[in-house]
């Protein structure tokens, strides 16, 4: 009877003690795993945005990119003597930006799009076309199979929209690898077109480089 005790008693602590460790190892995990922090201006962590975490475009990039083109922009002759110096404010419609890359980058060309629209907005020397009303054209096109960026069909729609310049843009890129760097280049081309004429007035290109190193 005092063998049988003995035993149960100790095959208790076995199993107490093995829980204690099961929930030890439960917290120790839990601590150490995924932890989400919040980075930027005002927070314990103001410079989380500034490494780069891949070669792919980040935000960090995109404001490169667009203020550079953009700055290019609002030094060109036909911002300074033409768009600034109309009678009224010009009415511009934007348009969406091509990849000509071989990455799938639509956030990142959306986000392109969204930072030029808020430039040429701000200016006070345009009237811009909201996007939304751009969007069922573009659909339509696309359903058709139509080339968006053809500049006849970018003429015709901007008569349609009663504008009188689209401001549109390319993102290419070139990739090179060497042992075990790879290094993407990126180029933002920023157009305006005037649309009666389908002529390219403006055109500035900007470039980035990323490197990833094995």
């Amino acid at each position: 009877m005092g063998f049988m005790t003995n035993r149960n008693l100790l095959q208790s602590r076995s199993l107490f003690a093995l829980s204690l460790a099961l929930i030890a190892a439960v917290v120790t995990a839990t601590g150490c795993g995924p932890k989400a922090v919040r980075g930027g201006p005002g927070t314990d962590n103001p410079q989380l945005d500034k490494p780069a975490m891949s070669v792919t475009l980040d935000r960090a990039d995109i404001e490169y990119l667009v203020s550079e083109n953009t700055k290019a922009l609002s030094g060109s002759a036909i911002w300074n003597k033409t768009i600034m110096r109309a009678p009224t404010p010009p009415t511009v419609a934007i348009w969406p930006i091509q990849n000509a890359t071989s990455q799938h980058i639509d956030d990142q060309l959306a986000a392109i799009l969204s930072s030029v629209e808020t430039f040429l907005v701000n200016s006070s020397h345009v009237r811009m076309v909201s996007r939304e009303s751009q969007q069922q054209l573009i659909e339509e096109l696309r359903s058709r199979q139509a080339d968006i960026y053809d500049p006849q069909t970018i003429g015709r729609l901007g008569r349609q929209l009663g504008a009188q310049y689209f401001v549109t843009g390319k993102v290419s890129s070139v990739e090179e690898r060497f042992r075990r760097t790879r290094r993407v280049q990126y180029s933002l081309i920023l157009q305006v077109l005037e649309v009666e004429t389908g002529l390219i007035v403006f055109q500035n290109e900007a470039s980035r480089s990323k490197a990833l190193k094995g």
